[in-house]
């Protein structure tokens, strides 16, 4: 959810929006196109929106009788590394974003905790919160160059996809790796002894 807006909103910020122009009868609409560059930290810690990026925003502001419901759709692209393999990860992205930005001192703001809608601040909107809830909550923690990636050798740390389909490291349980040791000295300790017998 969107969180209060700043004490004192820029509108020459590309994420605020004056809504003069919008008249405040209930079911009035003006859209709202605009290509952004991303803000900071938009995304998780293996997948994010590149800062400075383009963003697209294609929105249709409408006017309710409490404030203005912000709906549409914002697009852009994802770069990160697969939580597998850890190659490179390149996508778009295009997710709905379905926001209610309360009038100052309406009801629904009276009504309503800080962080449960959005606040308008006279005429202007601050759609970063907005924007980054529609984009971070649709990413995933773990993100795949593919769904079906193998990932990487635990043994070697080759990928998977580059080893033969037998490819296979020995498993020694460490309690018997002295044993092992052991037998492939004995040739040699033993050798004294099996020329005793012999003679």
């Amino acid at each position: 959810m969107p969180k209060s807006p700043q004490s004192h909103l820029d509108p020459r910020q590309p994420l605020v929006v004056d809504t003069t122009k919008l008249p405040r009868q209930p079911g009035a609409t003006r859209a709202l196109i605009r290509l952004i560059p991303a803000p900071e930290d938009l995304g998780l810690e293996l997948i994010s929106v590149l800062p400075g990026s383009d963003v697209e925003l294609d929105l249709v502001l409408t006017s309710v009788s409490e404030g203005v419901y912000v709906s549409g759709r914002v697009r852009g692209s994802l770069s990160g590394e697969c939580g597998r393999c850890l190659n490179e990860i390149s996508q778009s992205f295009d997710v709905p974003i379905a926001e209610l930005f309360a009038y100052a001192a309406s009801t629904t703001e009276e009504t309503t905790d800080e962080d449960e809608v959005g606040r308008m601040q006279g005429d202007l909107i601050d759609l970063e919160p907005a924007v980054r809830d529609a984009v971070v909550l649709t990413l995933p923690t773990t993100p795949l160059c593919r769904p079906d990636c193998p990932g990487l050798c635990p043994e070697c740390g080759v990928h998977l996809d580059d080893l033969p389909a037998d490819h296979s490291h020995e498993d020694v349980d460490s309690r018997w790796a002295a044993l092992r040791n052991l037998t492939t000295e004995l040739p040699e300790a033993a050798s004294p002894q099996e020329r005793h017998f012999k003679e």
